[in-house]
């Protein structure tokens, strides 16, 4: 039904100064778009690591089912590197406890927390 959000869906924010990034997370095939654009053409190249560390951080399994689509706004290309991996960290803890298990959030945020991931991107 258009207009009613599909309920297997988990939204997300990140913030970073006046950039805002939300992003939706559902059950996929492990593609994640920022403003509809995959994540490894993410401008600018030389940020574009921070945007995978999320992903090598917890490894590439734990988003190999989920489909995650960013959209971001404001702030320079900085704050929103920033917003959008805090907001797709974010997304990832929120599904796997709302549609996985409590076992497999916890895991996740035990596993960035020993990696030393910013507190802010785990909440």
């Amino acid at each position: 039904i258009p207009g009613i959000p599909n309920m297997s869906t988990v939204q997300s924010f990140g913030r970073k100064k006046t950039a805002t990034a939300v992003a939706q997370v559902k059950a996929g095939k492990g593609m994640i778009k920022v403003n509809g654009i995959p994540l490894a053409n993410v401008v600018p190249e030389l940020l574009r690591a921070k945007l995978f560390e999320p992903i090598t951080i917890l490894g590439a399994e734990k988003f190999a089912n989920v489909d995650i689509r960013v959209r971001v706004s404001g702030g320079g290309n900085v704050a929103q590197i920033y917003a959008i991996r805090q907001a797709i960290s974010r997304g990832l803890v929120a599904y796997y406890g709302k549609h996985v298990d409590e076992v497999s959030k916890q895991e996740i945020k035990g596993q960035a927390r020993c990696l030393r991931l910013h507190r802010a991107l785990i909440r």
